[in-house]
C-alpha cells in the first residue's frame, strides 16, 4: 500500500556491463542496482531498493534497461534524471525519467523484452570490440542460422534452452520475433535479436551458443527444433559468453 504522497518513477538506464558484476545488489562488488541506488540516496536522502525488468548478468549490457521505485521527493523527473546522472559513474547512465501511475513494476507491468546479441568472424579479432561481442575465428553461414531460428518463434516449452539455477513456475514462452543476419554486407559483424514475452536464466544466450553450431555447419538447419522438442538442456549447445548480449527494449501493458 502506498505511502501518502508516495510518488512512483521509472527510470530508462542504459549501462556498459563490462565492468559491474551483474545487475542485482551483492555485499562487496559493484552492482548496477547498488550504484543506481547510492545515486538515488546521494539525491534524494532516500534508502530505498529499485525494480528492474530484468537481472543482466555480470559483463551483459543494456541500452534501455527500465528500473522503477517509488519515492517522496518531490523533484520534477527530468531535474531527477539530471541529478542522478551528476552522481553515477561514466559507464551507468540514466537516459529518461517519468513519473507513472501508483503501484507501477517494471517487472510485472511488462509484457515483452527485446535483447540483441553480437557475434563477431572470420580470420582476424577486432581488439576493440572483444567487450562487446563474442569472437569467433571461423566464418559462420548466417543465413543457415537465421533459418534455424524461425523455428524457435512462436509458444513453446524453452527448457533446454534454460541454464539451472533460477527456478521458475513454468518453462513455456512466447518468440515474437527472431532473426539472425550480417549487418555489414561482407564484413564480420553478425546480430541475433529476439523478442519474446519473458526469457528464461541465460536463454538468449543458450539460444545463441545452439545457433551457432549450425553456423559452423557441425549440427544441420533442423537440430535447434529438435533441440526444442526434447526439453533437456544437455542436448542445447554451449552457454555464450555474457559480453555480447544487450537488452535493447522493454514494452509495457498500456
Amino acid at each position: 500500500m502506498a505511502t501518502a504522497g508516495m510518488r512512483f518513477i521509472k527510470l530508462v538506464v542504459s549501462y556498459d556491463g563490462t565492468k559491474f558484476s551483474g545487475w542485482q545488489w551483492q555485499p562487496g562488488r559493484r552492482t548496477v542496482q547498488g550504484e543506481l541506488e547510492t545515486a538515488i540516496r546521494k539525491v534524494t536522502g532516500e534508502e530505498l531498493r529499485v525494480v528492474a525488468s530484468g537481472r543482466t548478468d555480470a559483463g551483459v549490457h543494456a541500452v534501455a534497461q527500465c528500473v522503477s521505485f517509488a519515492t517522496q521527493s518531490h523533484l520534477p523527473p527530468d531535474t531527477l534524471r539530471r541529478a542522478l546522472n551528476a552522481n553515477t559513474p561514466a559507464d551507468l547512465a540514466v537516459q529518461g525519467a517519468e513519473e507513472v501511475r501508483e503501484g507501477f513494476n517494471a517487472i510485472d507491468d511488462a509484457v515483452s523484452k527485446r535483447y540483441r546479441y553480437v557475434i563477431t568472424d572470420g580470420p582476424a579479432r577486432d581488439v576493440f570490440t572483444r567487450d562487446y561481442a563474442w569472437y569467433l575465428h571461423y566464418t559462420l553461414d548466417v543465413e543457415a542460422m537465421d533459418r534455424a531460428a524461425q523455428a524457435l518463434r512462436g509458444t513453446h516449452d524453452f527448457k533446454s534452452f534454460e541454464t539451472s539455477g533460477s527456478a521458475r513456475v513454468t518453462t513455456v514462452r512466447t518468440i515474437h520475433d527472431i532473426g539472425v543476419r550480417r549487418v555489414d554486407r561482407g564484413g564480420s559483424r553478425i546480430q541475433l535479436e529476439v523478442e519474446a514475452n519473458g526469457f528464461l536464466y541465460n536463454m538468449v544466450r543458450n539460444i545463441v551458443g545452439t545457433l551457432v553450431q549450425v553456423g559452423r555447419g557441425k549440427r544441420p538447419v533442423e537440430w535447434p527444433a529438435e533441440v526444442l522438442a526434447r526439453r533437456d538442456r544437455r542436448c542445447a549447445g554451449m552457454t555464450a559468453p555474457p559480453q555480447g548480449l544487450f537488452l535493447l527494449q522493454v514494452n509495457f501493458r498500456d
